[in-house]
């Protein structure tokens, strides 16, 4: 197995100066692929949106599958979960609840007047 050199840690849309923190989580920008440090409440937020969404009640389903590795424990630290399960039940609640804003936002491009004034 070879071996992989250690992420630069650095905040999003700066140089890449490290940042030292024990409450954030390693994390990477999907943009540049650079790693950095993301909020730790993003996954509380999740899990708690899904909640009172119904989406996290009686847990009875069952899902299994093969997956790299590596995969597995990249996720693991940029999420600080420790169990599969907890895992599963964070990127199943992630794309549960996408908001497809991005989508949104481009099904309304060019609809603004251009010489209508923005203040800036």
């Amino acid at each position: 197995m070879a071996k992989t050199s250690k992420p630069t840690i650095a905040r999003a849309g700066t140089s890449g100066s490290p940042i030292k923190s024990r409450k954030t989580k390693l994390g990477r920008v999907a943009k540049t692929g650079r790693f950095v440090l993301i909020d730790p409440a993003r996954r509380k937020a999740v899990l708690s949106a899904a909640e009172k969404s119904g989406l996290l009640g009686e847990k009875s389903a069952r899902i299994g599958g093969r997956i790299s590795p590596a995969l597995l424990e990249q996720a693991k630290k940029q999420t600080g979960i420790s169990t599969d399960t907890d895992l599963i039940e964070f990127a199943l609640a992630n794309v549960a609840l996408e908001d497809e804003f991005s989508k949104a936002f481009d099904k309304v491009r060019g609809t603004v007047d251009p010489s209508l004034k923005l203040g800036f």
